[in-house]
């Protein structure tokens, strides 16, 4: 026989958007359980750069920062090429505010915005420590006596009433089954870690870096495609540029280009326009020879570096070992064994359009989307970093509705089931903004309980 626990809401996921669902849940007066599929929480959302994507807050106020919610919206479905579900895109802009006032009721800490990262007009990057954020939302869901965590746990298959064709809880691998009244939650993360899944939706990333959960195998993905659910976005699977490519000593990728670096391919020539998504970006180096590129800056770029920031900590990589150094840019060629005729070539034309105010190559025309002015490279000494594509997380997935209801390819909701974070699709479009990713999982996570209880009903 087999055995069966109950709650109102189960969760399959103890990640971000999964313990920012069950927090809300429980504040809402519902019993959650939780069931994580590996020994720790945390998931794709501990492994991230800790940036959200919040427009309009004290912290940007404070720093007299011009952002708002129009803008944010804006960017989303500019950087997303209109790909995006607006519907979607409108739920978030709606909700981001509230939600990171409600984080920092939570105990969630901050950390000064400090840059305008890829995708974005303004300055909107909150920073967290992840991991510490995912642990406070956890205990703070526990402390309630409400919630349930479940450790090395793998949901299987979801369980569906025969009479009502509702879902109604999930079977885990062990065959125990947890049933729940109100709902149940795939928050499961994404599928970087499945090679044939990668593989069937995104080929040209079959040999790119991961560096994901370690859970991410599309268990989610696959239970409630079973159902007849809907994708959304499966075509616009990314790597982010700017990995290392040969060190794994270091998760994060650097993004040099967005402080006024060039990328240039294996023969020292340019290949991009790169204040643009380092989503796209890494489209662009995957394409090249190898799949691999280097960043070059010159001294008063790297000196613009943040060490409070992972993707532009410079000296940490300097440290490390990690970048060429060169006092000329032949030298720096013969480094990385480019014909330094070629790298010069490029450079010099490079600074030649900078000083003109066009880059006729590539037509790039700020360091980051539409924020901040074109540095030459020409204080030596330069720098080149080694960049490839690393593949973070798939960013796509079920079709979801702004109530977070999974759809079917009919159109229709899946009675009782619902998804939020990595495993949704239709939020981000063709490319990815940085902090959508941590952001919606956070938002969505959020709205998930409030539309329940707004549905439904609280227990409160």
């Amino acid at each position: 026989m087999v055995m069966a626990r109950e709650s109102e809401i189960v969760v399959v996921g103890g990640g971000a958007a999964g313990f920012c669902a069950a927090l809300r849940a429980v504040e809402h007066g519902f019993s959650v359980i939780v069931l994580e599929k590996t020994d720790e929480i945390g998931g794709s959302s501990a492994k991230s750069g800790g940036c959200l994507a919040f427009a309009g807050t004290d912290i940007q106020k404070a720093n007299n920062i011009d952002d708002g919610p129009e803008l944010l919206e804006r960017d989303l479905i500019e950087v997303g090429k209109g790909a995006n579900d607006p519907d979607l895109v409108r739920a978030y802009v709606d909700a981001q505010h509230d939600t990171y006032e409600w984080l920092k009721s939570a105990g969630v800490t901050f950390s000064p915005v400090v840059e305008a990262a890829s995708g974005q007009s303004a300055k909107r990057a909150h920073n967290v420590d992840p991991a510490d954020m995912v642990r406070v939302l956890r205990n703070r869901a526990v402390e309630t006596g409400k919630c349930e965590v479940v450790f090395n746990t793998r949901a299987g298959r979801l369980v569906v009433d025969d009479t009502t064709g509702r879902v109604a809880g999930v079977v885990t691998d062990d065959g125990l089954e947890y049933l729940a009244s109100r709902a149940v939650l795939l928050a499961s993360g994404g599928f970087a870690w499945d090679a044939g899944l990668l593989k069937t939706f995104s080929p040209a990333y079959e040999h790119a870096l991961i560096v994901s959960g370690k859970g991410n195998e599309g268990d989610g993905l696959r239970m409630a495609w079973k159902l007849g659910a809907d994708l959304r976005d499966m075509a616009y699977i990314k790597g982010t540029f700017g990995k290392h490519p040969f060190d794994e000593t270091n998760d994060h990728s650097l993004q040099a280009v967005y402080k006024g670096a060039i990328a240039v391919n294996e023969k020292g020539n340019r290949f991009v326009d790169e204040s643009i998504s380092y989503k796209l970006l890494g489209d662009a180096v995957m394409a090249q020879s190898n799949h691999v590129s280097y960043q070059i800056l010159d001294q008063a770029i790297f000196d613009t570096g943040d060490n409070r920031v992972r993707i532009m900590d410079f000296e940490r990589r300097l440290e490390e070992g990690l970048f060429y150094v060169a006092d000329s840019l032949e030298g720096l060629a013969a480094q990385l064994e480019i014909d330094p005729s070629v790298l010069k070539a490029t450079i010099d034309r490079y600074n030649s359009d900078v000083a003109a105010g066009q880059d006729k190559a590539f037509g790039r025309s700020n360091l980051v989307h539409h924020h901040g002015a074109l540095r030459p490279i020409e204080t030596p000494p330069f720098y080149a970093y080694p960049s490839t594509a690393v593949v973070f997380g798939t960013y796509c997935g079920l079709r979801i509705d702004p109530s977070t209801r999974v759809i079917d390819v009919f159109g229709e909701p899946i009675p009782g089931l619902y998804a939020v974070g990595e495993v949704t699709g239709g939020f981000h479009g063709a490319a990815y903004m940085t902090g959508s990713a941590l952001g919606k999982a956070v938002v969505f996570g959020r709205i998930f309980a409030d539309r329940l209880t707004a549905d439904e009903g609280s227990r409160a």
